[in-house]
């Protein structure tokens, strides 16, 4: 193995022996520019696959992100909400000139791009460019680490200076307002450790991307994968220029360009502007500083009117052009700032990239303004105010992030990697195409929402995010609210258009057809970003989302963890705005209970969120989270009617009704003697790994348990057993489902022979609640080893298997790792997370109707 091999650093995280670095404690760490040597590949050919060079991204809630892999490459552009692009842009780069007045270098900070193979016409991107090497296995020339949304870059052994690149965006608990931010912090500490001086520049350029992210295809219209799920068409219209223009900024406070294109009236979407900013001179606190700014330059030539005077002199040429592009004609912009280093002397700059694209498009004539529009405005004019925002406050911001982190990191009683994994896993707040709107009366912080994942592109599946929510829960706990109350609007709602259902077609079945949202029905998401999200539910049409037997369940069990959970502490008035929902979803569901024993029924086709694996009548897995609902239901009413004065007592004697005859009939159909049956009448042989998720939750929310303890501890023996030690010898993490030998079913088997990430990370909670933590960190440990050592970071998938394939990366449920926090027995909020939302500025109803 080489020396920088990543299994070598997996296998010192995981031990949590030796720390991974003194500026980053419990990051993931990466050499500079090092190849994955056997990376997890896609399991279909028709899900996305990006491969492994994910860094940390950049970039605030809903407000579009960029990332930046562990080769220096800006490589993601998450800025058309909830659509995704991966791709170089080469001349979107940081460099570094230095001199020791005998010799100089001057490298670009990232591997050297790779040429588009599409249009071999264009040759090498920036021929004249000089780029940084990427470490191999004899030699690091630098260490990417990241503990979001914490990143940083160590450059070693290529110039004489010591260089550190920081980056970061204000991500807070709590904090409802810096949260939103479209900006990026970039922190360059330069020191000179020689006994000679040293005169370095530090060189950004980017190119003008205004008007690039937008879905040019006006149809998007909805196909099926291989997979069986539905896929809209996304075109972004990567490389228009016409319009676009770079121009200095004019500000006391800073040195920056804005980028700016074309506009319409109302502003559209990918409208708006860019700006680069550093410090002005003085607010360096550094003699003899230059600051360059060059407004315009070709980004898509050879590179050498920006690289040759760099490479000279660590200068750039200054210009203040400001002229319009026409087509085709690239627009980038550029800054320097040049200084010189005494023997000895640092010198820490911040260099901030920010982005006012404020608007967020759907189906047409449908618009949605972002959160942080209601703090910066809605013009399309205020990248430099957020970018001076950040200039002054990025040291506070900074000093808040660590304050946070604090709890996590102190958790010595958690491995390393798991603390690592805590932290990084909530990128997919920033990259999972998440959505995050305006405030409005109704919504005082917005609609918000994360994709199930980039494959699924489809908003805060329900069943999903009853594992993935517990970060939201606990770190922004009125977002989770405000998708609570979203799906509380919806369960009265029909929609009674027609679609075919995607797992017929898999089948060879043929077209099957059903109603899009049935009134009543809890819906399984918040629909998509080519149509109306949050107003159009049940976007997915692989099953008939109509006839699940989880949904409503889920629904009023996350209702109650919210209530009950929340740092913010409980809402009475949040309990009561969910509570008509609460009884119409549950009684809904009820009509399924086929033979009258109190338990709904599975029917044949998959119809839970295990949605290719079919169950047939009464199911541990859903009849156990019923039971756990009731038992919640029971719960809210009481509180309603004892502290609000709400007459629930017919609801109570419902559910009341209902709830015995479940508990009467759960272990009768489904205890074998060891464990529970996958399901009463189909007969299969397999241990099912979360068969008892419904118990889980009840005993996480203090609610009567779902089944006896002992009968829980056995059940979870036999998982452990079956599906965790059987299954490649618990190294891969709990298989969904196998016989108790461990053995497959089915050896071509979908759902049962996946890993599920996030089905793990609760399975860990749960065995954690119960006393277990040696499984439940076991568990843990082989997950985040896949993920962490196998180049899935910051894409987590849904599913790995045991030939190192994965399905679905940037999935939401992996943030169950979070319900890890909440089984500590000393748990307490993270700090921060407890806050009220901030007051948004003031905005005239005039300005805010005209953008909607």
């Amino acid at each position: 193995m080489p020396p920088f091999g990543f299994s070598s650093f997996t296998s010192r995280l995981l031990g949590g022996a030796q720390p991974l670095g003194s500026q980053l404690p419990c990051s993931w760490q990466r050499p500079f520019g090092l190849g994955w040597e056997k990376p997890y590949t896609v399991r279909y050919a028709s899900n996305l696959d990006d491969g492994p060079n994910h860094g940390a991204p950049l970039g605030g809630f809903g407000a579009g992100c960029i990332g930046r892999g562990p080769d220096g490459r800006f490589n993601l552009w998450h800025l058309d909400g909830g659509e995704h692009w991966f791709g170089e842009i080469p001349d979107c780069q940081f460099a570094l000139y230095e001199s020791d007045g005998s010799t100089s270098r001057a490298h670009a900070l990232a591997v050297q791009p790779t040429a588009d193979s599409s249009r071999p016409e264009t040759g090498e991107p920036l021929s004249a460019w000089s780029w940084y090497p990427a470490s191999d296995a004899q030699r690091s020339t630098g260490t990417y680490a990241a503990r979001y949304p914490l990143s940083s870059t160590d450059y070693a052994g290529v110039f004489q200076a010591q260089v550190r690149c920081e980056a970061f965006s204000p991500i807070l608990p709590g904090d409802y307002q810096r949260t939103s931010y479209p900006v990026a912090v970039f922190v360059w500490s330069l020191q000179n450790p020689t006994d000679q001086p040293l005169t370095v520049s530090l060189l950004l350029s980017w190119r003008n991307t205004v008007g690039w992210f937008t879905n040019t295809d006006p149809t998007a219209a909805v196909q099926f994968r291989d997979d069986g799920s539905p896929e809209h068409n996304y075109v972004p219209a990567i490389g228009r220029s016409q319009g676009q223009r770079n121009r200095q900024v004019v500000d006391t406070a800073l040195k920056g360009i804005v980028l700016e294109g074309e506009r319409s009236e109302p502003l559209a979407e990918g409208q708006g502007q860019w700006c680069l900013a550093v410090p002005d001179e003085a607010a360096l606190g550094q003699a003899g500083v230059d600051i360059f700014r060059c407004s315009r330059w070709d980004g898509a030539g050879d590179g050498s009117e920006i690289w040759t005077p760099f490479a000279a002199t660590g200068a750039i040429p200054e210009s203040n052009n400001d002229r319009h592009s026409g087509d085709h004609e690239s627009a980038s912009a550029a800054l320097a700032v040049r200084f010189t280093l005494a023997p000895g002397q640092s010198l820490e700059i911040p260099v901030v990239i920010a982005w006012d694209l404020p608007v967020t498009s759907f189906a047409t004539g449908t618009r949605s303004l972002r959160r942080y529009t209601d703090f910066h405005g809605s013009s399309g004019d205020n990248a430099v105010a957020i970018a001076a925002e950040a200039l002054r406050d990025w040291r506070s911001w900074r000093r808040a992030i660590e304050a946070w982190q604090a709890p996590v990191l102190a958790r010595t009683d958690l491995p390393e990697a798991l603390r690592m994994a805590l932290l990084n896993e909530l990128y997919d707040l920033a990259s999972g195409g998440s959505l995050w709107t305006a405030a409005t009366a109704n919504d005082p912080v917005g609609r918000f929402g994360v994709l199930e994942c980039l494959d699924y592109a489809w908003y805060e599946s329900l069943d999903v995010r009853l594992y993935g929510s517990f970060a939201l829960l606990q770190l922004w706990p009125e977002l989770d609210k405000a998708v609570l109350r979203d799906f509380a609007r919806a369960i009265p709602a029909a929609d009674p258009t027609p679609r075919p259902i995607g797992w017929y077609f898999t089948q060879g079945r043929g077209r099957v057809e059903a109603a899009r949202k049935v009134a009543g029905a809890t819906p399984h998401d918040l629909g998509a970003p080519n149509e109306r999200p949050f107003d159009a539910t049940n976007y997915t049409a692989y099953q008939d989302c109509n006839l699940w037997k989880d949904l409503a369940s889920d629904f009023v069990l996350q209702v109650w963890r919210c209530f009950r959970l929340a740092p913010s502490g409980e809402d009475l008035r949040f309990l009561a705005d969910c509570w008509p929902a609460a009884v119409t979803a549950l009684r809904y569901l009820k009509q399924f209970d086929a033979n009258d024993d109190g338990l709904p029924d599975n029917g044949g086709a998959p119809d839970q969120t295990f949605d290719d694996w079919p169950l047939q009548g009464v199911s541990a897995y859903c009849g156990a989270l019923w039971i756990a609902a009731l038992e919640a239901a029971l719960a809210m009413g009481q509180r309603l009617q004892l502290e609000l004065g709400l007459d629930t007592s017919a609801e109570q004697r419902e559910f009341g009704g209902w709830l015995e005859q479940s508990r009467s009939n759960f272990d009768a159909l489904l205890w074998n003697g060891e464990y529970y049956n996958i399901d009463a009448d189909s007969g299969t042989p397999v241990v099912m790994a979360d068969q008892l998720c419904g118990d889980f939750y009840a005993r996480l929310l203090g609610l009567p348990p779902v089944v006896a303890e002992e009968r829980a501890r056995s059940a979870l023996q036999a998982v452990k057993e079956a599906c965790f030690e059987g299954f490649q010898g618990g190294t891969l993490g709990v298989a969904n489902g196998l016989r108790r030998d461990g053995t497959p079913l089915d050896p071509n088997g979908t759902h049962p022979l996946e890993v599920w990430t996030g089905i793990n990370f609760g399975l860990a909670a749960y065995y954690r609640l119960m006393g277990e933590s040696g499984t439940a960190l076991a568990i843990c440990g082989a997950v985040v080893e896949q993920v962490y050592g196998g180049g899935l970071q910051f894409r987590t998938p849904e599913a790995i298997t045991a030939v190192h394939t994965f399905r679905a990366c940037h999935y939401l449920r992996a943030m169950a790792i979070w319900a890890l926090w909440a089984t500590h027995t000393d748990w307490q909020p993270i700090p921060g997370a407890e806050a009220q939302p901030q007051s948004p500025l003031p905005t005239t109803s005039q300005s805010r109707a005209a953008q909607r």
